[in-house]
């Protein structure tokens, strides 16, 4: 993938998968806040036909309140996205890398949160792991 996500591909439909991530990211302490369904999005606004595509907008709340707390424009990069694609027989999860993320912030923020953005990294590296070994 490029350089500003992680991901891995796992066998199951795509409700299937989805299930198992909204699991894997809760035990990382993670909520998932929002769902996008590209597909039937793009079907009903604009009359095309697109893969199954799925945006998952997580949020450890913790995590995301010391980030707000030292900067409410941290916002703007919430909640961290976890794309589910359906490529034929498989899905392909992608999430966004949140040191890529954070890359942006003002160096007194990137200061005031130093470890942060590692340790919600280690927590959804954590669920794709688990998701790796139960495939």
């Amino acid at each position: 993938m490029t350089q500003y996500g992680m991901r891995i591909a796992l066998t199951g439909s795509m409700e299937e998968v989805k299930a198992r991530v909204v699991e894997a990211l809760k035990a990382q302490g993670f909520g998932v806040l929002t769902e996008i369904d590209i597909q039937k999005t793009l079907k009903q606004k604009i009359d095309v036909d697109f893969k199954p595509y799925l945006i998952l907008g997580a949020c450890n709340p913790r995590l995301a309140y010391k980030a707000l707390s030292t900067d409410e424009s941290i916002g703007l990069l919430l909640p961290c996205n976890v794309v589910l694609t359906q490529e034929g027989d498989r899905v392909e999860v992608s999430i966004l890398d949140p040191e890529v993320m954070f890359s942006v912030v003002e160096p007194e923020t990137k200061k005031a949160l130093a470890g942060l953005p590692q340790e919600a990294k280690s927590r959804l590296q954590a669920a794709l792991a688990a998701l790796k070994s139960q495939n």
